[in-house]
């Protein structure tokens, strides 16, 4: 399991477990990870983790959040990287990341033509959606044991129809700075999150209803909207 080592002026402090969806990091006591000092933010950063990649997320703190020194808004974590908030370093440590290439996921940007397109990850993509890597598992984990095939059907725009299998661990779908949501493939089923709901702050939409922040399971023929494109959702 992935996890984030504490440490202070170079000594080590607590280990801490990305055993939850969602790792809140901050000053007041409520965060999961909590580190009493004042250039620390009440609620500083949030960690999101997906299967074995973890994601970093700074929540407009004050002092900003650094990795490997650099400061970020989102960022894909990789072992080894080191999180800086004020004096206080968080090393992410993680023996279960996946090695190797990554495989292709699809990203829906809904043009003129509503045309799809797929993409291998690249520098140029990434940092389109906010420093989180597009790809996030290697094929071997892709064909690890789950709920069985599906497929989005595009409901919209001129290629209305056309169809993407969800063969991969993660598929990224919308559009950069306007909204990117992701379905995730696992054991239990398939779930859309959010990655970035964009300036307007609006969710994804199944059925008509604006998802929450939480992954959300997906049924056979549910209509997801996500960045003004709508797609039927089916298991085979």
């Amino acid at each position: 399991m992935a996890r984030l080592v504490l440490s202070f002026s170079g000594a080590g402090i607590q280990d801490y477990e990305l055993d939850k969806e969602t790792i809140t990091i901050g000053r007041e006591p409520d965060n999961d990870i909590h580190i009493d000092n004042l250039a620390v933010s009440s609620h500083h950063a949030k960690v999101l983790t997906i299967l074995n990649d973890s994601f970093i997320e700074d929540l407009n703190s004050t002092n900003g959040t650094f990795v490997n020194d650099t400061k970020i808004t989102k960022h894909a974590l990789q072992p080894g990287d080191v999180i800086t908030l004020g004096k206080h370093k968080l090393k992410y440590v993680n023996d279960a990341a996946a090695g190797g290439d990554f495989e292709k996921t699809m990203i829906i940007r809904p043009d003129a033509a509503g045309m799809p397109e797929q993409t291998e990850n690249d520098h140029k993509l990434e940092q389109s959606i906010g420093k989180i890597a597009a790809d996030l598992a290697s094929a071997g984990s892709s064909r690890s044991a789950g709920p069985g095939a599906a497929r989005l059907q595009l409901l919209s725009g001129t290629n209305s129809g056309k169809e993407l299998q969800l063969t991969k661990v993660i598929t990224t779908l919308g559009k950069p700075d306007v909204q990117i949501a992701a379905i995730t493939r696992r054991p239990n089923g398939y779930f859309l999150i959010v990655v970035d709901a964009g300036s307007s702050g609006d969710m994804p939409v199944v059925n008509g209803n604006a998802i929450g922040k939480h992954a959300h399971a997906l049924v056979d023929s549910d209509i997801i909207e996500v960045a003004g494109v709508k797609m039927g959702f089916h298991l085979d």
